[in-house]
């Protein structure tokens, strides 16, 4: 099938193209995805990214401004020493191996590691963070030389306190949000650089958090969840102080509604745009002594709208966008207009480039990158403005049974960190190894 941004409607195509011929055959025949259009172009209030003020701003605070990934070519077909398949003159190198020092440290870094930003640092330099999706938990952090050199490695959040912090989110105010992915979970944010401690914020509800993005404009919070029936949230703080740190300890919680049959919008193929607006959540956190005792959240309002295993989320240029695993899609809701729409399906390929969508993060150019868990080839994958879909990094066979975690960019665009996160063992709760892979990623730096 075949999307036209400008009638914003699906037409089928016969033609058939298999994974690899798509991911290395350069621009997208089918016209399917409309990032760069109609949503992506969008110029919601209160974007910035201009790396130099990173508080506040929409879309990346740490990447150069319209940065893109660049025509990189295909991935290697030999795989290097880490059994990972890169692009040519690029080279990988282990920044943390679950149980072991991280290079040049005393400070052992994480199994399981999930998902991961970049923090620019003041002065130069930037600091990785990471989360650990086990019991415990945590997350813990790198921090670099401006030469990408490790300085240190340090945790902010103990795993004591939490546990299974799969996704989370940049704030524009420069903390990290981590996602505790079980149904009486909440959201913490923690400060990358390691000053203030980590706070629960118990306010932004309690169910199965995956990821978390910030509309700068407003200051209001976008959440997704990981269920099957999961919904998709949106925080309002009493305290909101655009343009500045929200206080996210009171407001109100609302889940989406899409004002559309909802078998029409789930209709695997359909390229329709979908008006949506919010409900209050009566009950945030149904919970008495950690037990879920009244309905669950995301059960509250049953003319709320379903979404099939919410995960990775990012605000771009007054623009959420968000996938879902059980549908395989990425969605976009632009903010202004309050419309939803799919900017990729695999429907509409008889062998889809993407088979798993799992964490995202976007570039200012507009890219946005989507990696997979668990499939045949695990990937990294930029969905370009222009349609086009670039691989950035595949794991090797050995690494059968892990998935590609915590994508992110130096602020300067020279490495790309991701994590296998079960290692070539596949074994949860020992394995896991994040990456920094060097190379021209990014132009327009």
């Amino acid at each position: 099938m075949r999307f036209d941004p400008v009638s914003r409607r699906w037409h089928r195509r016969r033609k058939s193209v298999d994974r690899r011929s798509v991911l290395r055959g350069g621009l997208l025949g089918l016209g399917l995805v409309a990032v760069g259009g109609s949503l992506a172009s969008c110029t919601g209030s209160g974007g910035n990214d201009d790396p130099a003020n990173p508080a506040p701003g929409g879309g990346d605070p740490v990447a150069p401004t319209g940065a893109v990934v660049g025509d990189l070519g295909p991935l290697s077909t030999t795989p290097d020493a880490n059994d990972l398949l890169l692009p040519a003159g690029f080279t990988a190198t282990v920044i943390g191996r679950a149980g072991q020092f991280v290079p040049g440290t005393g400070f052992r870094w994480h199994s399981d590691p999930d998902g991961g930003a970049v923090f620019a640092r003041p002065g130069g330099g930037w600091v990785y963070v990471s989360n650990r999706e086990f019991l415990p938990g945590g997350v813990d952090a790198i921090e670099f030389s401006a030469s990408g050199s490790i300085v240190r490695a340090y945790n902010i959040l103990p795993g004591p306190l939490t546990r299974i912090n799969c996704g989370g989110g940049v704030s524009p105010w420069n903390t990290w949000f981590s996602g505790e992915e079980f149904e009486t979970g909440v959201i913490w944010e923690c400060d990358p650089f390691g000053v203030e401690p980590a706070r629960r914020l118990t306010a932004l509800g309690t169910f199965k958090h995956e990821a978390v993005a910030v509309d700068p404009a407003t200051n209001a919070v976008y959440l997704t969840e990981d269920e099957t029936d999961g919904r998709f949230y949106r925080f309002l703080p009493t305290a909101a102080n655009a343009g500045g740190r929200a206080d996210l300890t009171s407001g109100r919680l609302q889940v989406m509604r899409v004002l559309a049959d909802a078998a029409l919008v789930n209709t695997p193929g359909q390229g329709g745009r979908f008006s949506v607006d919010w409900l209050d959540v009566p009950t945030p956190n149904p919970l008495l002594g950690g037990l879920v005792l009244a309905t669950p959240t995301r059960r509250q309002v049953p003319e709320s709208f379903a979404f099939d295993g919410g995960e990775g989320i990012w605000h771009q240029r007054g623009v959420i966008y968000f996938s879902t695993k059980g549908d395989r899609r990425v969605w976009a809701l632009d903010i202004a207009a309050q419309a939803v729409e799919v900017i990729y399906d695999d429907f509409a390929f008889a062998t889809p480039p993407l088979t798993s969508v799992d964490n995202i993060v976007m570039t200012p150019g507009g890219d946005v990158i989507v990696v997979e868990d668990q499939n045949a080839e695990q990937s990294a994958v930029a969905i370009t403005p222009s349609g086009r879909f670039q691989p950035l990094v595949q794991l090797g066979v050995s690494h059968v049974g892990s998935e590609v975690t915590g994508p992110a960019f130096s602020p300067d665009g020279r490495f790309f960190y991701f994590s296998s996160q079960r290692g070539t063992s596949g074994r949860a709760g020992v394995d896991g190894v994040t990456y920094a892979v060097e190379g021209p990623w990014l132009r327009g730096v």
